[in-house]
């Protein structure tokens, strides 16, 4: 989260850590007019109401983007993470990535904590430059799977 990017909105904040980006494109197809990759600032959390983005951000399957409203620092979107004993759900993106959802720790060969958190997707194509996590390069590898 080095380079957490924050845009404020009236009484949130969208958060957005293009690390952790799949690039799997939920949020510009969710809500062209806050999510426009093209324009500068790329999130104007303005232009819809906060039940929509809210909504569009629930759909990030990395968890890159996160709303978080103010207050006691509630992250509205992300999902709450499972009681003891509850399932994680682990979907298969059509030619892309294992999105993860629950309550999720993922560590390294050595032990080290990678990944703390409700929402993540992983490589599946083996071409990403972050493994085990996904960054979007299945879809300029040709991976289909």
């Amino acid at each position: 989260m080095a380079n957490l990017q924050v845009y404020a909105g009236d009484g949130f904040e969208v958060t957005y850590d293009p690390g952790a980006c799949s690039h799997a494109g939920e949020c510009v197809r969710g809500l062209p007019e806050v999510f426009d990759a093209k324009a500068r600032p790329w999130v104007r959390p303005g232009a819809a109401p906060i039940e929509r983005i809210a909504e569009v951000v629930g759909r990030c399957p990395s968890g890159a983007l996160q709303l978080i409203r103010a207050g006691a620092g509630e992250r509205a979107a992300s999902p709450a993470p499972p009681s003891a004993g509850a399932r994680i759900r682990i979907s298969v993106a059509p030619d892309g990535p294992l999105v993860l959802a629950g309550s999720l720790e993922i560590r390294g060969p050595d032990g080290a904590l990678l990944f703390e958190g409700n929402r993540t997707a992983l490589c599946r194509c083996g071409h990403s430059r972050r493994k085990p996590f996904c960054d979007g390069t299945h879809r300029v590898s040709g991976f289909k799977g």
